[in-house]
């Protein structure tokens, strides 16, 4: 399928000129002075939908890409709802790990979006602004609601975002948490504050997130900025992000990280740094206890949303769609949730827990109340010039995004 050049002309130019010359994308950006994000936008301003042919009759298999520690997996990589899954469709599952941040996760299969051709993943699962994105473009495929019966459990709270009003793109895998964490075992002291990352003893021990929004979000937070506000822009961001750079550049900070942040707090080289706090829950599991503190500062954290979507190309939609209903069953959704700790999107979980994990029906943040709702904000919508003009300060800074 050709798709047409996007109308901007330096942005035609610049691809024009990629192809002549063979450009690496970095050099490509260097040489133009145009951000990758903002190459990447204009690159897919011709969407066109999907001509992908679903064999789901003939091919009873799915590729579901998404993060580290993100389902039901033990030590052993093997997961009882995959298991349940296949057991009931017949439906084999590849699952990989493979998303280590949106941007660079996106960057992996642009070109195959932009084609309309398979991106090696038939449900892919990525955070709400890049779904958003994926939407915008035409990347993502519509779904067959008939085949998402289960869909009627979605929380009410998640299904009109602005980006897909009815959900008819994207169904949410889990919401959660971004805020401190640290080593109790190495730093006892812990945390309270995100200034107290400064502090001169962890010099060169703390992580800090590739996600610019949780990042950003935190720095902008502990600057009293309402990041779910619009009355904040580049000047606000910029100053948050000189705490940023200045740490970076004293090399306080250990590193910019994707999911790998969690490596680095597991072998010691970090102690502490901004986290999710489901893989801190996961950490400790794995630790046998509470090796790690996790935390929402006085100035809040911040409260995100990871949703799956069905990519152009992809050639199992059925087979996917089936996994999404499968999934959207409260008592399946609390078996997940019981491994991951994070915020399940499906009504019926709390009660399903209550009944079968207590313990677990009492986390804040698993099945958190309007209190801890209230110590969270989430990062608001970014209008085209705000997304490439703090991406590009982001990047400048981390070389990340």
């Amino acid at each position: 399928m050709t798709r047409a050049l996007p109308q901007d002309h330096a942005i035609q130019q610049l691809m024009l000129q990629a192809k002549q010359s063979q450009l690496s994308r970095r050099r490509l950006l260097q040489g133009a002075g145009v951000g990758m994000s903002a190459l990447a936008l204009a690159a897919c301003a011709a969407p066109a939908g999907s001509d992908a042919t679903d064999i789901s009759e003939s091919d009873s298999s799915l590729v579901w890409a998404s993060w580290p520690s993100y389902i039901d997996e033990d030590l052993s990589g093997h997961s009882s709802t995959l298991k349940a899954f296949t057991g009931e469709t017949g439906i084999s599952v590849e699952y990989k790990p493979i998303v280590k941040d949106n941007v660079g996760f996106y960057l992996t299969m642009k070109d195959q979006l932009s084609l309309g051709q398979p991106t090696g993943a038939d449900i892919i699962c990525v955070s709400d602004w890049m779904a958003a994105r994926l939407i915008r473009f035409g990347y993502a495929q519509k779904f067959d609601d008939a085949n998402i019966p289960n869909k009627k459990n979605l929380t009410k709270s998640l299904s009109s975002p602005d980006f897909d009003p009815n959900r008819e793109y994207s169904l949410p895998w889990q919401s959660g948490f971004i805020g401190l964490a640290w080593n109790t075992d190495e730093y006892p002291k812990g945390l309270v504050s995100v200034e107290q990352l400064w502090n001169e003893e962890l010099k060169g021990n703390v992580v800090v997130l590739a996600e610019m929004r949780h990042t950003m979000g935190m720095l902008l937070l502990a600057q009293g900025v309402d990041i779910s506000d619009e009355g904040w822009g580049i000047d606000e961001f910029k100053k948050a992000s000189a705490v940023l750079e200045d740490n970076l550049a004293s090399r306080h900070i250990l590193g910019v990280y994707g999911s790998d942040y969690i490596d680095k707090l597991k072998s010691g080289e970090a102690l502490a740094g901004f986290a999710r706090a489901g893989d801190i829950a996961v950490l400790n599991a794995q630790a046998g206890y509470e090796k790690f503190k996790f935390l929402l500062p006085g100035s809040r954290g911040t409260f995100f949303t990871d949703s799956l979507v069905i990519p152009a190309g992809a050639q199992h939609k059925a087979n996917a769609e089936k996994l999404l209903n499968f999934y959207y069953d409260p008592a399946v959704a609390t078996e997940v949730v019981e491994w991951i700790r994070c915020v399940s999107p499906v009504d019926g979980t709390l009660e399903y827990a209550i009944e079968n994990f207590p313990k677990l029906a009492s986390n804040q943040f698993t099945f958190p109340n309007a209190t801890a709702m209230s110590r969270a904000s989430t990062f608001r919508t970014l209008n085209t010039t705000d997304d490439q003009s703090f991406n590009a300060e982001f990047r400048r800074i981390t070389g990340k995004g």
